[in-house]
Order: structure tokens, then C-alpha cells, then sequence
């Protein structure tokens, strides 16, 4: 009998822990990313503010199933889904599949606006996160050479807008590097005159969590000399001026932008419905029009009695559907019964800074020290390797004792460069 042949597309949290599961069946498995590597997205502030090298939270697919025979990885591209022939069309050609897995994941959404996508910083991507990284640290030297008070108001004003977990974790790591960092690698410079602004459309940070969580984290920004602003709507960015719905104007050159996601979708599947930028699944995660198409973690919308306007799009939620998509395969191959996804909430959880976090489990909610501790536990343990547990403690380690970690490298090529000085 020939084996079944899984293609799946997208190597995040769900189409990887789908294929770890799977990895021991007989099947044969084809993983297709346009990343060689998984990365651990929740740690990707911590790159983007020099914490971590981006080398402690990836890793190679090829490294991750070097022992499984049966796992292929392909590194490439989706152009278009043809579902009649049961056939993907990729950058490094055609692939054929008996059944497909989109896990695409989701990328930054800039509500339609392209000069918002143009001038802002995403962090969706480990390019994207080591880009923050330059340009924050390239804006800081820069700073020193500046004559004009225009553009030292630009220079000195980062802005964040989006105050869900990346935003609150993005605003309190750059609060610590102004007051902990930038005094000892800048000593003959005041940066105490620089001004981390986080904007929120909604009332409240943290807007997912209770109202115990939005308060602490906003107390705790503000304690650390964050200008939090919510019910602040941004209406354009040309690079230099970040226009607000009130008509107010914040000179800056550096915004950050985490005010929202969608579906990375594919083409191809016009059979499908769609919710939000994410396709329809029933609870087996089959993508509705199609029998043998499915869609796991942040790309599929499924409603369920407990969460009739779909799953959070969170890292537990893939992970889970990844594992029970998987359950549900063998069952199917073994003449079994396959159960319908349901998720547990096993609570979220927010790092601002040292010492200073908010976790919700499903009966207990805490804050400050011991928050921040179970953070840093849980978080370690989510991360794959031995080798990188073991790099990202003694980061974690070092940073602790000294307040430092001496990761600030800036790294661009010659064309990088050029294109930076002209673009300034």
C-alpha cells in the first residue's frame, strides 16, 4: 500500500509540532517554509531590543528532523494551491499531496494603509526583528551627530504602537536599555531625554487580559517612564512626522508597529470562507469546501461552544491544534475515532521587565516577582534545544547580575548601509 503522502506548509508552532507527531507514522511527510528555521516568536523582543542573538531562538528544520527519514523539508515559497490536483506550486516547483496542512501563521496587519507598511517596523519575521535591532541601535549613533533640534526630536522619540503583549514587552525592554544600557555606552550623551511612547487604539493595555493585568502593566510602564496613551488612534507615518486621529503630530523616524495581525492566506482556494483573513475549519480543522485540506494555529477560524468568534491567535492554540490534527490522522489510518478540537486555556502571562510581570492562569492571577520568575521558567522550557535552554539562561543569567549583556551589534552590508544614508 503507498504511504500517504502529508504536504505541509508553514513551519511555526503548529505545522511543527504536527509534523513531530507525526514523524514516527507511516506516512511521508513534506514540510514547505520560506524560512529554513523555526523561530520562538514570544522571545522576539528580546532580539529586537539586543537581549538575544536571533541564533538562541531559531532553529534549523533540517537540524530538527536530521534522525526522521520519513520528514522533507522544502525551502521555498507557496505561489498557488491546486486543489483539483492535489498539487502545490512553489518557487522550487510543483509538489504533489494526498493531504494538505496550511500553517502559515499571520503577519503583520497595517490596515490597508502602505505608507504605514512602508515607514513603520514590523516584527513578524527573525529579518524583520534583526532590522528593529539595526535601525534602533544605527538611530542611537546617529544621535551624536546631529546638529538641527528637528531632527533630535525625531531621533529621540521611539514610539510603539499596540499595547498587547509585544508592545507592553517591547516598551519595557527599551525602558530598561535607556536607563540601565545607553548611560555606559554612551557616556558623554544625555539619553535620558529619550522618549518611549506606547499608543493603544483601545482603552486599556493588555486589552485580552483582566482588568487586574491591564492596570499592573500599565502601572508598571509608566513606573519606568513609558508614555502609555490609549484610545490613540494613528492615522498616517511618512517617516518623520506620526500623524494621530486628534490631528496631534509626535516627531519621530522610529515606530514600531504591533497594532495587529492577519492570516498569511494562500491562492487557490475559492472554495474556502473566510473569516478575519483566516479560512473556515470544522473542529476536525478540514477546511470547509474541501476533504482533504486543512488549516492549524493562527490561518484557521473555528467556532466552537466556548469560543463562538474563534480560537485567541495564540501560541498555545497552534501547538495544540498541531498535536490533535495529528492524534486525529493515526486514529483515521488505524480505523479509530477521531475527537474534535476543543482548547483548554492554561492562562497568559506578560513580561515588562525585571521583576515586573502579570500572569493569568485559569484559577489564579498574579503579579510582580514571582509572575516575572514563572514567566522565565515557562518560556525556557517552550524552548526547543538543550543547547539554546542553556545559551538564552546565561543570557538571562548574565543580564540579571550586571544589567548588561553586550549583544549590541549592528550588522548590515554595504548596499544596507548606502540605502540607510539616503533614506535619511
Amino acid at each position: 500500500m503507498k504511504r500517504k503522502k502529508i504536504v505541509i506548509i508553514g513551519g511555526g508552532f503548529a505545522g511543527l509540532n504536527l509534523a513531530r507527531k507525526l514523524a514516527k507514522s507511516d506516512c511521508e511527510i513534506v514540510l514547505v517554509d520560506k524560512q529554513n528555521h523555526h523561530m520562538f516568536q514570544p522571545l522576539f523582543y528580546q532580539v529586537a531590543s539586543a537581549r538575544l542573538e536571533p541564533s538562541n531562538i531559531s532553529f534549523p528544520f533540517r537540524a530538527i528532523f536530521r534522525r526522521r527519514k520519513n520528514v522533507n523539508f522544502r525551502y521555498a515559497t507557496v505561489k498557488h494551491i491546486r486543489p483539483e490536483d492535489n498539487i502545490i506550486e512553489t518557487s522550487m516547483g510543483e509538489i504533489p499531496y494526498d493531504e494538505l496542512i496550511i500553517a502559515t501563521g499571520c503577519k503583520t496587519n497595517f490596515f490597508g494603509d502602505p505608507d504605514l507598511e512602508k515607514n513603520t517596523l514590523a516584527m513578524k519575521t527573525t529579518q524583520q526583528t534583526i532590522h528593529i535591532r539595526n535601525t534602533i541601535l544605527a538611530k542611537f549613533e546617529k544621535i551624536m551627530f546631529v546638529n538641527t533640534q528637528e531632527e533630535k526630536d525625531e531621533l529621540m522619540n521611539l514610539v510603539i504602537v499596540g499595547a498587547g503583549p509585544t508592545g507592553v514587552e517591547l516598551s519595557g525592554a527599551f525602558a530598561e536599555m535607556k536607563t540601565k544600557v545607553l548611560p555606559h555606552d554612551y557616556p558623554n550623551y544625555d539619553f535620558s531625554k529619550l522618549k518611549i511612547t506606547l499608543l493603544e487604539g483601545s482603552p486599556n493595555t493588555l486589552n485580552a487580559m483582566s482588568d487586574k493585568s491591564r492596570t499592573w502593566s500599565r502601572k508598571y510602564l509608566e513606573k519606568m517612564g513609558v508614555e502609555v496613551r490609549t484610545s490613540t488612534v494613528v492615522s498616517s507615518y511618512d517617516g518623520h512626522k506620526l500623524m494621530l486621529k486628534t490631528g496631534e503630530v509626535i516627531p519621530t523616524q522610529t515606530v514600531i508597529w504591533a497594532a495587529g495581525v492577519q492570516g498569511n492566506v494562500l491562492p487557490g482556494l475559492e472554495k474556502a470562507t473566510m473569516v478575519r483573513a483566516r479560512y473556515t475549519v470544522d473542529r476536525y480543522s478540514l477546511v470547509k469546501g474541501y476533504d482533504n485540506v486543512y488549516a492549524i494555529g493562527d490561518i484557521s477560524y473555528m467556532e466552537t461552544e466556548k469560543y463562538p468568534q474563534g480560537h485567541p491567535q495564540l501560541a498555545n492554540v497552534a501547538i495544540n491544534q498541531g498535536k490533535t490534527l495529528a492524534k486525529n490522522f493515526r486514529a483515521r489510518w488505524s480505523g479509530g475515532k477521531m475527537q474534535p478540537f476543543e482548547y483548554k486555556d492554561k492562562g497568559t502571562m506578560a513580561t515588562v521587565g525585571k521583576h515586573k510581570a502579570v500572569v493569568e492562569l485559569p484559577n489564579f492571577k498574579f503579579q510582580g516577582y514571582f509572575a516575572w520568575m514563572v514567566w522565565m521558567v515557562l518560556h525556557l522550557m517552550l524552548i526547543l534545544s538543550i543547547r539554546n535552554k542553556i545559551a538564552v539562561f546565561f543570557n538571562w543569567a548574565w543580564r540579571y547580575i550586571t544589567g548588561d549583556t553586550s549583544l549590541r551589534l549592528i550588522l548590515r552590508d554595504e548596499r544596507d548601509r548606502e540605502l540607510t544614508r539616503s533614506n535619511d
